[in-house]
C-alpha cells in the first residue's frame, strides 16, 4: 500500500526542533496522531506555567485594583476585601502582586496587603451550601457557607434598590435559601452562577436609598456575612454625623494664589463651624476625624469612621486649578446608591451663588471608597481663582457654607 507522508509543524515554547515527519497509512490514523500531538502539546505548555502561589490578605483595609492604572488618587480600585481571605497570585508587578480571582477574573493587590501561606492547598474547586436571610436588633444579614475564605466585590443595584455581590472561585451546592421575618431591610435574597466558578448573590432592599453594607467573615468558619444596615431614625436630630476637615499636619492641600493661605487650616476651620450648625439644627451625635492640625492618613480616618459607624459622612475640601479662572463648587461621590446625598447637597451649596463645577460620581478618593455609609466629598470652592478665594478666607463665609450643608443634609433626610 502506498503511505502518506505529512510534515506536522508543531511550536511550543523551548522545542528545538518543531519539525517532526510522521509516515501515515491513512486519513483515520492522520487525524489519531493530530489529535494526539494536540493533546500532548497543551500538557507541555500547562506544565511550563508557573504554578500560582497561595496568600491571604492582611491588614484592616487590603483592597482590589482593576488594572495597572494610575494617578493622584490611586488606581482604580474594584473594593475592599476581609482579612485572611485566600489568594492565588500568579505574578508580581512592583508594588502589587498580580492574582487570580476566578477562571476569567484578575486583579491587582498591593503586596503589603497579602502574607504568603502553607497551611492550605488549592481545590480544583470549591462548593457554596447553606444561606441564612436573618435580622437582629440592630442590621439584616445575608450568610453564606462556603469551603474557604474567597475574595468577593459588591455593587449597588438602583430602581429597585439592591446590592449584588460576586463571590469569585465559587460553585454553587447550595440547595436552599432560609429567609426569617427578623429582616426590616431586606425584601428578598436570590442567587445565580453567572459564571463556572462566580457565585452572584442578589439582594433587594426594602427602601429606595442605600444606607450602607459590610462583608466580613465570620472569624471561627468559613461564613461569608453581608450585613445591611437599616435606615437611622427618622430626621437627622437622632443621626451621627462625620465630618472629615481634608488634609491636615504635613498633609498641606492646596494654597491660595494671593494669600498663601493653604486648604488643611481652612477645611478644618470650616469643619468647625459645620459641627455648630449641625449641633444647632438639634445633633448631639458628631464625630469629627480631626480637631486640630495633625496628620492623619487615609487608612487612620477609614479605620477610625469604621470604629464609630455614622449614618453619614461629610468631607471637606477646597479646590485648586492651574487655570485662574477657573471656580465653582461641586460635590462628590463613589457608589451611585451614595449620590442623592451628594446631589441635595450641591443644590444647597449653589445658593450660595457659587458657579456649578459638578455632581462628580465614580471618584477614586480614599474617604469615598467604604460601604458601610453614604458619603458625600465636598469642594466647597477654588482657591486658586482670586474671587473665590476672598469668599474662602472670609468667616462669615464658612458659616453659610456650614449652613448650607446642613439644609443639604436635612433634604436629604426627608427622603424615602
Amino acid at each position: 500500500m502506498k503511505r502518506n507522508s505529512v510534515k506536522v509543524h508543531i511550536s511550543p515554547r523551548k522545542f528545538t526542533h518543531p519539525v517532526c515527519v510522521v509516515f501515515l497509512h491513512n486519513i483515520a490514523d492522520m487525524k489519531l496522531v493530530f489529535s494526539v500531538l494536540c493533546l500532548l502539546t497543551g500538557l507541555f505548555l500547562t506544565a511550563q506555567e508557573t504554578p500560582m502561589k497561595l496568600f491571604r490578605t492582611t491588614g484592616a483595609l487590603a483592597y482590589m485594583e482593576y488594572g495597572l492604572g494610575d494617578d493622584r488618587l490611586g488606581g482604580a480600585k474594584m473594593g475592599y476585601l476581609d482579612s485572611n481571605v485566600l489568594i492565588r497570585v500568579k505574578d508580581s508587578v512592583n508594588g502589587d502582586y498580580k492574582v487570580q480571582l476566578s477562571r476569567n477574573h484578575e486583579a491587582y493587590i498591593p503586596k503589603s496587603n497579602l502574607r504568603a501561606v502553607s497551611e492550605v492547598f488549592p481545590r480544583t474547586y470549591y462548593l457554596s451550601s447553606n444561606f441564612k436571610v436573618f435580622g437582629d436588633s440592630a442590621a439584616d444579614y445575608v450568610s453564606i457557607m462556603l469551603d474557604e475564605k474567597l475574595p468577593y466585590r459588591s455593587q449597588h443595584v438602583m430602581g429597585p434598590a439592591g446590592i449584588t455581590v460576586d463571590i469569585f472561585g465559587v460553585t454553587s451546592n447550595t440547595n436552599w435559601i432560609t429567609q426569617l421575618g427578623s429582616t426590616k431591610e431586606i425584601v428578598n435574597t436570590w442567587y445565580e452562577q453567572v459564571e463556572d466558578d462566580v457565585m452572584r448573590v442578589h439582594i433587594r432592599l426594602k427602601h429606595d436609598l442605600h444606607w450602607g453594607h459590610s462583608i466580613y467573615y465570620d472569624s471561627l468558619q468559613r461564613r461569608l456575612f453581608i450585613k445591611i444596615k437599616r435606615p437611622p431614625a427618622e430626621g437627622m436630630k437622632k443621626w451621627k454625623i462625620a465630618i472629615d476637615a481634608g488634609h491636615g499636619g504635613t498633609n498641606l492641600g492646596a494654597a491660595g494664589s494671593v494669600s498663601r493661605v493653604l486648604e488643611k487650616d481652612y477645611t478644618l476651620k470650616m469643619a468647625r463651624e459645620l459641627e455648630s450648625a449641625f449641633k444647632k439644627a438639634g445633633v448631639k451625635n458628631v464625630y469629627m476625624t480631626r480637631r486640630i492640625d495633625t496628620t492623619l492618613s487615609m487608612e487612620e480616618r477609614i479605620v477610625a469612621l469604621r470604629k464609630e459607624n455614622p449614618d453619614l459622612l461629610i468631607s471637606l475640601h477646597l479646590n485648586s486649578s492651574g487655570a485662574d479662572s477657573i471656580r465653582g463648587t461641586s460635590t462628590f461621590y463613589r457608589y451611585v446608591g451614595f449620590r442623592p446625598l451628594s446631589q441635595d447637597v450641591l443644590k444647597r451649596m449653589l445658593e450660595l451663588g457659587l458657579k456649578e463645577y459638578g455632581n462628580v460620581g465614580s471618584f477614586n478618593f480614599a474617604l469615598s471608597g467604604p460601604v458601610e455609609y453614604p458619603n458625600c466629598l465636598v469642594e466647597v470652592a477654588f482657591l486658586s481663582n482670586r474671587e473665590e478665594e476672598k469668599k474662602i478666607i472670609d468667616p462669615m463665609f464658612h458659616k453659610a457654607v456650614a449652613r448650607k450643608i446642613v439644609e443639604g443634609v436635612k433634604d436629604f433626610s426627608k427622603r424615602k
